[in-house]
């Protein structure tokens, strides 16, 4: 196994089994079950729908290009986790702060899906 798979292997076991283990434990550690706090559930929805969409990631053996498509979902996570802020949050500078990450994020995005188009022919050739 070359040291990318590697990589990847540890990659995609580590991140949901992180995840999960803080899903089990902050909502006891804050009292709050995700039922009684539709915040949580939409945060928790947004972390579960990025791992779904990491996991289902298959390495192309482009760096670059495996980089850029698993911040893809990484990203929308962040900008659905900044819109239930938006949302739900308070606080005046936590709101401006997701604000700023929902117009980052996005421009990242598109900044990402311009350079897939552009080197679609490099997902094909191994490093």
């Amino acid at each position: 196994m070359n040291r990318y798979s590697l990589r990847m292997v540890v990659v995609l076991i580590v991140i949901p089994f992180v995840a999960f283990a803080g899903r089990r434990q902050v909502p006891q550690m804050c009292g709050k079950t995700a039922i009684e706090d539709p915040n949580w559930e939409e945060l928790m929805g947004s972390m579960n729908r990025m791992h779904a969409a990491m996991g289902s990631i298959e390495p192309s053996g482009a760096d670059d290009n495996d980089f850029v498509r698993l911040m893809l979902p990484h990203h929308q996570a962040a900008i659905d986790m900044a819109k239930s802020e938006l949302i739900y949050g308070n606080d005046p500078q936590i709101r401006r702060l997701a604000q700023e990450i929902v117009t980052d994020q996005q421009s990242e995005i598109q900044l990402m899906q311009l350079w897939m188009k552009q080197h679609k022919s490099d997902a094909q050739k191994p490093n």
